[in-house]
């Protein structure tokens, strides 16, 4: 008889302890997506401030509102256009580092390094959103679109001038900031492990 409620008291309290595994595990799992959705949305913050700022500095750096309307407008009378443009591959690294004796060189690195350092935080933030910029393809193809959606707009709208050469720095400052992230997401999953 003691035997009988012994083994019904240890099946009680294995299928509480049971239960209990259950909820915490169902806990941590909603914790756990609760988190992953939480990081994926300050992410997404930081990555639509980001490209506002990043638009701010390749767009619309030197102009007043009204300008940046009629420049949107098509509308360019009595203003003075500054492009001229690079479609030659390499022309401006080249003429910064080794030909632009009228500028200091600290100037001439400053906005070299400028257009790789700017496209960083983008192959940093993006492959956080989403798994499919996990690949060094995608992350390359998708700067590579976003930079040249700059120097498109530069090109049609007057807010600068289209340079080749930026689109080749900004696509490698995606491409370094991918793999900044590729080895964080590298050493994270190895300590898990």
């Amino acid at each position: 008889m003691y035997g009988n409620m012994n083994r019904e008291l240890y099946k009680w309290q294995f299928n509480k302890r049971a239960r209990l595994c259950n909820i915490s595990s169902s806990l941590t799992e909603r914790s756990y997506y609760f988190l992953r959705f939480f990081v994926k949305f300050i992410v997404a913050i930081l990555l639509c401030l980001y490209l506002f700022i990043l638009s701010q500095q390749i767009l619309f750096k030197f102009l007043p509102l009204h300008v940046i309307v009629n420049h949107f407008r098509l509308n360019f009378e009595g203003e003075v256009f500054w492009g001229s443009h690079n479609f030659i591959p390499f022309k401006t690294i080249f003429y910064y580092l080794f030909s632009a004796t009228d500028m200091s060189f600290s100037v001439r690195v400053a906005n070299l390094a400028g257009n790789v350092i700017g496209f960083i935080p983008f192959g940093f933030l993006v492959p956080i959103l989403s798994k499919r910029f996990l690949n060094l393809k995608i992350i390359t193809l998708a700067t590579f679109c976003l930079s040249l959606a700059f120097e498109l707009t530069q090109l049609i709208f007057r807010f600068g001038s289209f340079d080749v050469d930026d689109l080749i720095l900004n696509t490698l400052g995606g491409v370094l900031g991918y793999f900044v992230i590729s080895l964080i997401f590298n050493y994270v999953y190895r300590t898990r492990i």
